[in-house]
Order: structure tokens, then sequence, then C-alpha cells
């Protein structure tokens, strides 16, 4: 039976279970670990995106609350040269199983992520091999040894809520953990970033695996993306909490509706730039390096009032072939222009700068342990943000319907909601008076009745993996 030999398991009860769950598995007939072999545990929790949502790429300030529920990698070095993978997701009811060769993981970008591109059923697996890639890559590990890797999640998937960002943190961790290799917190989720970007093939910001890695319980980790500066934390007051409701209609960052929104914003900041008579030269492939010195390639450090001198200028919507053609590409490294599709400029661009300044003016009232006059200001600025992801086709009915069934109950207690994350579908983040659980579920019931999806509810916080720590297990 494997036992808890050394790590803080922050008294969490689902540490407990998931030291069951491997002591079941290993007693029976499906043995996957070598018992004279330690066991690496790493726990990283999924987030719930406040305030600040697609506009990281941009460079906003983002607010995120690490959730209660987590992903959980356990992580034990196998003397064979290859990874063996089982993964238990919540609701699948069934294992899914994968290997492969050490050597297979540590070729180029490209290759690596072709191998999961042509293995559609397998896609899945990307997330947790592309670890060895991007270590292998970055940090010049030599992996001359492979690994045995069981997961288990509580993170619904496609809910909005960074399933994988907590399945890529919580994975890095345990094999930084067996191998014995330390990277620092903030470094760590970057380059979980990385590993969705170039292997996995989705064009996301870093701020879900900084919240999955170096959030704190109970608190609102302040990043500006910048790429990555960590501004600190906001307390969750004892006057207010935030909940989670599930649309139940699915997301995900790698659709087609959010990679065109950013490649828009991109084109925003270039023709800004343009009109700004900044320097630029083609850097290849679609893509242009620009010398600015104003705003340091951020689009969201473009304040309101000089983006309403360039507003006019800035096209409603325009070809993909007709942008390259008139300047040359975007500074995106991880999107291309694609020269057959029309581009949505303005809204994206307007969306990146305004949710800007409404996180900063969230963040001020939230330091400033608001009155509940203030705590409506803040969810004024909650549905504003919806609303402009609306206007970027990044909501659904559902969505739409949960947040306005908010906005009719706002004499209970409810101060504001919004979509999460990289939209069109998913989760609404709401803020509520604390203590507030039956209005919650009445919107949930409410909701349920008109579209006939039961929604998750998403309520508590838990602590990110860095905060976390590691877990020992040995056989005994």
């Amino acid at each position: 039976m494997y036992r808890i030999a050394q790590g803080n398991t922050s008294h969490r009860t689902d540490v407990a279970e998931f030291v069951d769950l491997i002591n079941r598995r290993e007693s029976g007939q499906d043995g996957f670990f070598d018992s004279n072999r330690k066991i690496y545990v790493a726990r990283a929790p999924g987030r719930l995106d406040v305030m600040g949502g697609i506009a990281d790429y941009s460079g906003s300030l983002v607010l995120q609350m690490p959730i209660a529920e987590a992903t959980f990698a356990a992580v034990q070095k196998n003397p064979e040269p290859g990874v063996s993978i089982v993964s238990l997701y919540a609701g699948f009811g069934q294992a899914f199983k994968y290997e492969i060769g050490v050597s297979e993981l540590t070729q180029d970008y490209a290759t690596v992520r072709q191998i999961f591109h042509d293995k559609t059923a397998d896609h899945w697996a990307a997330y947790v091999c592309g670890v060895f890639s991007v270590l292998s890559r970055e940090k010049h590990i030599d992996f001359n040894s492979g690994a045995r890797i069981l997961i288990s999640s509580s993170v619904p998937i496609g809910k909005g809520v960074s399933s994988s960002a907590a399945l890529e943190v919580s994975v890095m961790n345990a094999v930084c953990f067996a191998f014995d290799l330390w990277i620092e917190p903030r470094e760590l989720a970057m380059l979980c970033q990385k590993v969705e970007n170039e292997i996995v093939g989705a064009p996301c910001g870093v701020m879900d695996q900084i919240a999955s890695n170096c959030g704190i319980e109970n608190a609102l980790t302040s990043l500006l993306c910048q790429p990555a500066e960590i501004r600190g934390t906001l307390d969750i007051l004892d006057m207010m909490e935030f909940w989670g409701i599930d649309s139940g209609v699915r997301h995900a960052v790698a659709g087609s509706d959010y990679t065109s929104v950013r490649v828009a914003a991109f084109m925003g900041y270039r023709i800004i730039a343009d009109l700004a008579g900044f320097a630029y030269k083609q850097s290849g492939n679609g893509r242009v390096k620009i010398q600015d010195d104003r705003w340091h390639g951020y689009l969201c450090n473009i304040s309101a009032e000089e983006y309403g001198t360039f507003e006019r200028d800035i096209p409603a919507e325009i070809s993909g072939s007709e942008f390259l053609n008139r300047y040359g590409g975007t500074t995106d490294k991880v999107t291309t222009v694609q020269p057959h599709k029309s581009y949505a400029v303005k809204v994206a661009t307007e969306h990146a700068v305004l949710e800007n300044c409404r996180v900063h003016e969230f963040s001020d009232l939230l330091r400033s342990k608001p009155s509940v006059q203030q705590l409506d200001g803040m969810g004024e600025l909650m549905f504003e943000s919806h609303a402009s992801y609306a206007a970027c086709g990044l909501t659904e009915p559902g969505t739409d319907l949960l947040v306005d069934l908010v906005r009719e109950r706002r004499s209970e207690g409810l101060f504001g909601a919004r979509i999460t994350g990289g939209g069109s579908g998913g989760t609404v983040a709401v803020l509520s008076s604390r203590y507030n659980e039956a209005v919650i579920q009445r919107i949930a019931s409410q909701y349920e009745n008109e579209t006939g999806r039961e929604p998750y509810i998403f309520h508590g916080s838990s602590p990110g993996s860095a905060v976390f720590g590691t877990v020992v297990l040995e056989h005994r």
C-alpha cells in the first residue's frame, strides 16, 4: 500500500482520495506503478477568470481565482525510455491510455505537434507529453529514462475554467519533482503555456497557467500579462464571494472564434503602430517586428484616450489578404493571418484596450475594501466586460441567459456577471454577497428549466500548485 512519506497535504480531502485511488488500482488488475520506486504527486487547480479574459494576450491586467476543483498527476521514473500515461478524468467512466518513446518527444516542436495532430483520438496526450518536449528544448533536460504518469481530475473539461492549464501544470510539477529539477514557479507556468502554444497548438495567453501554479487560496491573482508580471494578490473580502455557473455549452481555446478575435486584436495593434509612424521590418511567415518605445508592443498599454485618436482609422473589418498586402503581418508569434478570412478588427482592438481599463478599475475598487455601492460598481464592470465579449462574437445564448438572470436578481445580493476565459460557451463568473447559495441555486434551476441543461456550479478556492508543493508516496 502506498502512503504519504513526505509533503504538505494542506489537509485537503482530495489528496487522500487520490492516494486511495492509486491504492485501489494497484491492488487490482490495473496495477501500473513499480512498488519499489517512489511516486511524486502534484496538484493543480483550475481557475475562475474574474476579470481580464482574452485581453491577456494583448498585455492586460487580469484577475484570476484558483478554484476548488483540481487535477492530480502522479509520476514515477521508469528505467525504460518511454512515457506511459493513464488518464482518469471525472465523468468519463473509463481510463484513457497512451504510450510514446521519449526520443520522439525530443524532436523539434513542429514534428512533435504533428504527432498528436495525426492522432486525433489521442490529442489529449499532447498536454502531458508536451511537458517533456518543452523541458528538453527550453531547459536542455536529457531524459535518459522514461516515466509512468497517472492523472485524475475533477476539473470539468470544456467549461472555461482551464482544465488544460491544470493538466499541464500538475504534470510539469510532478515531472520536475520526479527528475529532481527546480524551476521558479513563474517560469514553470510560462513553460506550460509553451506546451499549449507549441505542442497542443492552442494560442492561449499565460494567465491560466500562472493562476493554476502561483494562485493563492481565497484570493485573486493580479497578473500583468507583459508577459507575466505577478502584481500580488487581492483578498476576497468576507462580505463577498465569487461563483461560477457552467452554461453547459462546451468551450475550447483552440476554437476558431477565439483565434480569429486574437488575430484581429494583433491586426489592430499593427494598424495603430503604423498610424503612429513606428518603424517595422519583416520577420517572415506573415510576422513583423515593430520598433515601439511608446507601448512596448502591447495593445493594452494604449490608454482609452489615446485609442480615441486612432479609432476612426481602424477598419471595422478587413480581409486577411488586404491586411497582409498593406501591413505585412502582425507581431503575434503563435497565430497567423489567413488571407481568405475576414477579421473584425475594430471590436477586437477596442475590447482589449477597454477591458484593461475595466480590470484596473475593478482592482482599485476591490483594493479599497469596497462598500455595497462599490460592489455594484464592480458588478457593472463585469456586465460591461460581457457585453464587450458579445460584440466580439464570443458569447452564445446560454452564457447570455445566465448573465441576464443575474442582472434580474441584483436586488437579491448579486452584483455582476460575465463570461470567462476564451468565451464561446463555458462558465459565467458571478460576483455575489456572502452566503448567497440559495439565489445561485435558483438561477441554476431557472436556467435548467429554460434550456434543459443542468449547470455545474463552481464554488470555493484552493492553493496553486507551487503553493501546494510536493507529495511523495512510498510503498510500505
